[in-house]
């Protein structure tokens, strides 16, 4: 099940968040408290991934997104990304972004499925001096 994050959600999420390659726990309490968007899916209720993304009146950008490794290859990501594409469309949005890292070929293959193509690239964008990918799409149907 996909669901708007709730403050209840706040330390389940820091867990989950401790995944992600450059986690920002700042931001993830800045995006739990609102405006921006945070989705989670839930396994048995309890949240095992979610997804932050920040908006204006005409893009998307997915800041984070990250599932926990018992629960990856389950179509959990690709339900929260299409969640936030239907929530970013009905909010005027008309295209969604995101940056990847060069190696994460699971996610790219991910974002590649769902109509994602190489937009653009930022220099230094990780830790590592890795340049970021990023990615978008139209807003139209996945």
């Amino acid at each position: 099940m996909i669901r708007v994050a709730e403050a209840g959600d706040r330390e389940r999420l820091r867990a989950i968040q401790t995944h992600l390659r450059e986690p920002n726990p700042a931001l993830l309490d800045y995006a739990v408290d609102g405006p921006p968007l945070v989705l989670v899916s839930t396994g048995d209720g309890t949240p095992v991934g979610y997804l932050a993304a920040f908006y204006d009146e005409e893009a998307g950008y997915v800041a984070e997104i990250v599932v926990e490794p018992a629960h990856r290859r389950e179509g959990r990501a690709k339900r929260l990304v299409a969640a936030a594409c239907d929530r970013l469309r009905a909010a005027g949005c008309s295209e969604i972004r995101l940056t990847v890292h060069p190696e994460n070929d699971a996610g790219r293959r991910l974002y590649e499925s769902l109509g994602f193509e190489e937009v653009g690239r930022v220099a230094d964008y990780y830790e590592d001096g890795s340049e970021g990918l990023t990615m978008g799409r139209a807003l139209g149907r996945i």
